[in-house]
Formats: C-alpha cells, sequence, structure tokens
C-alpha cells in the first residue's frame, strides 16, 4: 500500500518599508479574495522557485514595486495560520520607493505607519507586524 504524505505549503510574506514623511512606513494589501481583511504582500512559492525569488515576484505582483530584500525575518509555521490550508511562511523585509499600487490579489495597497495598523488583519500578519515592531523599534 502506498503511503501519501500531506506536507505544508511554503509561501512569503514581505515586509516592504518605504521612507515616507521623515519615517518608515509599510506596505499592506487590501484582500480581494477570502480571508478578506489587511495583509502583508505575499502568496504562494512556485515550483522550481527560491524563496527570495517568490517574495520578489509577489511584491512586484501585488503592490506594482520593485523591492530589494535586506533580509528574510523569521518563518511563521502555525498550522492554523491560514484557514485555508497549513501553509509555513518566510517573512521578509525589503525596500522600496514610490506609491504602492494594488494589483492581482490586492484590491489596494495602502502605506501604513507602525503604530497605525488596521485592526481587521488577515492570516497572522497582526502577529508578524507586531514582532517586526518589537525588534525594530
Amino acid at each position: 500500500m502506498e503511503k501519501h504524505y500531506r506536507n505544508p505549503v511554503p509561501t512569503v510574506d514581505i515586509i516592504i518599508e518605504i521612507f515616507d514623511e521623515e519615517m518608515t512606513k509599510i506596505v499592506l494589501i487590501k484582500r480581494k479574495n477570502p480571508p478578506f481583511g489587511w495583509a502583508l504582500p505575499g502568496g504562494f512559492v512556485d515550483y522550481g522557485e527560491s524563496l527570495e525569488a517568490a517574495a520578489v515576484r509577489e511584491a512586484k505582483e501585488e503592490t506594482c514595486l520593485d523591492v530589494e530584500l535586506v533580509r528574510q525575518f523569521h518563518t511563521y509555521s502555525d498550522p492554523s495560520r491560514d484557514s485555508r490550508q497549513h501553509t509555513i511562511s518566510a517573512v521578509y523585509i525589503a525596500r522600496a520607493s514610490g506609491m504602492p499600487l494594488g494589483a492581482d490579489d490586492a484590491a489596494e495597497a495602502v502605506l501604513f505607519s507602525p503604530d497605525a495598523i488596521p485592526d481587521n488583519m488577515a492570516f497572522d500578519h497582526s502577529l508578524i507586524i507586531g514582532d517586526y515592531i518589537q525588534r525594530k523599534y
């Protein structure tokens, strides 16, 4: 009898920093698809794609920004982090300039100061941003 293995799905999320009005803000997207709410830009890693390439691609697809990856921030793997399926997300910090524009899965892309993050965040992105703020500031 052949065994069938179920494995978590790899994803990436990107904390995009943009220096705006004498402070660093981060880009959040408003999701077009369930689960709805605000989220960090990100998505699924394609077969044959590196995590870094997926982060750059997803940032461009959802925000229309060309990003420069600064470093990998942390990996999040709680099986309940995504209600659709078990995902493991490698989170990157990236820098960009310009104004984001929502595209692809993003209805909107908006700059937020770290002290004004919306309450209705999708996935575990409130936790990720909280960890980022705690380590950054």
